[in-house]
This record gives C-alpha cells, structure tokens and sequence, in this order.
C-alpha cells in the first residue's frame, strides 16, 4: 500500500513550484495593468498555502517507491490542473469552473484544447492571464520529458523504457535523488532552446509578449496562441519557417538533443532508428499533403504548398496543433493522412502526445517477425530493432498499450455520442484529446473550440487528456485493487 504522506509531501514540492511559476504571469499583468493582478495574487496565495500544508506532511523515508512513484505522478497532474484553473475562475474570464479546469488540463497536457472562441475569445483574456494559459504549455511539457525520460521507464511504462537516455537517470528499484541531475540536464535543454525560438520569433516582427507564449505551446508541443486564428493571423513565411523547425525539434527525442548540445555528436540522431523513422514520416507525409494541395489548385505556388503542407504535417505529428490554414478544406484523404498522424505522435522522451513513434515501430517490427515464422516456424526468431534486440516483456507491455489507447478511444466516442455529439465529432474530440493534439475532426477542427460541448463532455476529455499525456497505465493502475493491498 502506498505511503499517503510520502505522496501528500511530494505533491506539496510540486504545488509550491505551480505557486512560484505563477509570479511570472503577475509580473507580466503588472506591467499591462489588464485587472488581473488581484486573480493572480489570490491564486499564488491558494496554491502556495495547499502546498505549504501538504508539506506538513512528515513522510516516513524520502525516497518514493513504486506504488508512491504513480500515485505523486498522477495525482500531481490532476492537482496542477486544479490549481491551474484558478486564475481563469477567481477573474472570471472563464466562469465556469468545469471550463476552467478543462483549459488548464488542456494546458499542463500539452493538449491545445480550448472552450475560447465565439462571444470569449483568446484575444479579450488579459496578459497576466493569457500569458499564465500559455505558461502552463511550457511547465507541463517540461514535466512530461523529465516523466518519460527518467521516471516512467523505472515504473515499467512509457516508450523510453525500450532505449536507455544517456543522461543520469534513477534507480531501477527506487527514485532517488539521482532524478534531481536529470531534470537539471533536461532544464537547461529545455530552457536554452526556448530562449533561441523566442529571440528567433522576434526577429519575424513578433513582440516579446507573443514571442514567448508561442514558444511555450511550440516546445511543448501545445499549441495555445495568443491568436484566434493562430498562427495564420501573421500572415508571415518566416515565422512559420520558424516554428515548424522548432516543432519539428521538439517532437525529438530530448535525450538526443543533450547528447548533441553536450557532445557534439550530431551523428547520435541519424543513429536513432526512432529518429530515421520520425524523419521519414515527416518527409513522406508533407509530399503527400503538397501533391494533394497541388492537384486541389494547381494555380498555387510550389512554395506556398509546400510550406502549409510541412507546418500542418508538422504540427499534427508532433501533436502541437498550432494552425496556419484549415486543413479540413483538403479533403478527405488528407483529413485521414492528418488523423494517422495524430495517432502516431511524436518520439519517446519528446514533448509530442500520441502513441510514439518507437511503439509503432516495435508493432511494425513484431507483425514482420510472425510473417516469418509462420514460413519458418522452428526458427528462433528474436525480434531486434537495429542491433537492440526487444524484451518479449516490452513487446507485451506494447500490445498492451495499443489496446487500452484501442478500447479508449472507442469508448470515449461512444460516450460522447451518447451526449448528442455527431458521431465525426465525437471521434474527433476523443482521438484529439487521447493524443494530447488538440484540434480534431468535425465541429473540432482547427478552426472550432470545445466551449460548446456540455459539461459532462468536457470532463470526459479532460479524462482523456491526463491519461494520454500519461501514458494511460500510468493512471489507471492507482485504480486497480491489487495496487492497494499491502
């Protein structure tokens, strides 16, 4: 049985960083003087005194077992989301509560959501305020690569657990402080590559303001703009130029990217097979969407083409969302290319949402090795990715994914359709959530919002959003009996 008060004090930590962050947002309203000061005061207060109560909380050791390790994992999630949403509830630009929490969920999973649009929209919010809804984009992709590079291997979940990330990492048994060297590491990458996106975004004629809340939904792989219209409202090649690279950077693996910016081995990234895979995706799938867009009006320029397809592709892959056209005016084919897309996601140890590139290619890899055994059934034949030969338990713990991620996104549909949501929508609004992408299919394409959906919807996708972003077995093992016993 897991250690409650381990658990509360951990949480606690967690909930006092939350309350720290939100000074950055109160600086900002400050300076605009929009009226949201007081709301981010209040919220800062709120946040800091929960989790300054939770550390009173004395825990009976300080290292996190097992059981612990998915309890502070999921319970953080869902009391960032809480905390969260208190500053778009206490200014009441947001107010509904159900509201409130669906888009700080939709924030801190990276999902890109959004209930904003019609008689609310993003650009009436005041700074203090858009500028925390964007933050919570950067905080929560953060944490998502600290997860799925050093603590979800060790808890036996998450796509990192098949390549080992040459960075310190925990334990194999307990997390340890050794946790702390590798955040530190993941920090400075994180932090250094959003500082050059942001100077970069400046120089295209964004303000600094702008800049910076792109960069959060761009290497989080959000997707909150400060525009309605996204990043379309620019009107501007180089800005997209820009972002689609960084994107595109922050759907890799994080681990390569230190290897890189520490060592100098820019070889380590053709090494990956997940890399060569994610690239080949990448590329084939905006050639695809350009001779679509081509044959759609051959009257449009190759470079006009080429760069909608490349951000789109991008930008669905990666599971960011940011959109700068409507590409459910491509057809139909495109529309299921886009759909694959979201499914797949971006790598393991990335910020990007979905099932992981290195997962379909383990299913990839297994269907081709049981094609040969079926001609050579006496063979022994081991299922290898590269020279990394594929643990049978690995294997398991894949087809087991891709099933729950299955049986959910088929049940969510279900479910929101039982709530009077078009069947299109409600798969859109199921597979958009599940895969952290946040625009979808139908009333939730990329030029919709959620705000329209009931209340009940709404906490269904929020549902969604922490088990996608959480590897689903993350969560849904704290629900299971066994977990319990002592």
């Amino acid at each position: 049985m897991p250690d409650l008060r381990n658990v509360g004090f951990m949480v606690g930590v967690l909930l006092l960083f939350i309350a720290a962050m939100m000074l950055l947002p109160l600086f900002i309203s400050l300076y605009y003087g929009d009226g949201d000061t007081k709301a981010i005061i209040q919220s800062v207060i709120i946040t800091a005194a929960t989790g300054g109560l939770l550390l009173l909380l004395k825990p009976k050791r300080k290292d996190l077992g097992l059981r612990e390790g998915f309890m502070v994992v999921a319970v953080s999630w869902a009391a960032m989301a809480i905390m969260g949403a208190l500053p778009f509830y206490i200014s009441g630009e947001i107010p509904s509560f159900t509201d409130c929490f669906f888009e700080s969920m939709s924030g801190f999973t990276t999902t890109g959501a959004s209930i904003l649009g019609g008689n609310k929209t993003i650009e009436s919010l005041p700074h203090g305020i858009l500028f925390w809804r964007s933050l919570t984009h950067w905080i929560g992709g953060m944490g998502i690569i600290l997860l799925s590079l050093a603590i979800l291997p060790m808890l036996g979940v998450g796509g990192m657990q098949l390549f080992r990330a040459e960075v310190p990492g925990p334990t194999k048994d307990k997390l340890t402080p050794r946790i702390r060297d590798t955040a530190e590491i993941l920090w400075y990458v994180y932090l250094g590559i959003s500082v050059l996106e942001i100077v970069l975004l400046k120089f295209g004629g964004m303000s600094w303001f702008d800049s910076a809340c792109h960069t959060f939904g761009t290497m989080a792989t959000g997707g909150f703009s400060t525009r309605s219209a996204s990043i379309a409202a620019y009107n501007s090649k180089y800005i997209e130029y820009v972002i689609i690279v960084f994107m595109f950077i922050a759907g890799v693996n994080f681990a390569l990217h230190y290897r890189f910016l520490s060592k100098g081995a820019i070889g380590r990234y053709w090494e990956s097979r997940e890399f060569r895979l994610y690239l080949i995706i990448v590329a084939i799938s905006t050639a695809i969407m350009m001779s679509t867009l081509i044959r759609n009006d051959p009257s449009r320029s190759l470079e006009i083409c080429f760069r909608e397809s490349a951000f789109q592709v991008v930008s669905i892959l990666t599971t960011t969302g940011f959109g700068s056209a409507d590409w459910e005016m491509w057809g139909s084919f495109a529309q299921v290319i886009l759909v694959l897309l979201m499914v797949v996601g971006g790598m393991a140890g990335s910020t990007g949402g979905g099932v992981k590139v290195i997962r379909i290619q383990v299913l990839f890899s297994q269907v081709r090795v049981q094609l040969r055994r079926l001609i050579h059934p006496q063979a022994i034949l081991p299922l290898r990715i590269g020279d990394q030969m594929i643990d049978d338990g690995i294997v398991h713990n894949v087809m087991g994914f891709l099933l729950a991620f299955g049986l959910l996104l088929a049940g969510s549909t279900a479910l929101l359709a039982l709530m009077g949501i078009d069947m299109v929508s409600s798969f859109g609004a199921s597979i958009a959530s599940l895969s952290n992408i946040g625009p979808g299919l139908g009333d939730f394409g990329p030029t919709d919002h959620y705000g329209w959906m009931p209340s009940a919807a709404k906490w269904v996708c929020a549902a969604l959003m922490m088990l996608g972003r959480l590897e689903i077995f993350t969560v849904l093992v704290i629900f299971s009996r066994h977990f319990w016993k002592r």
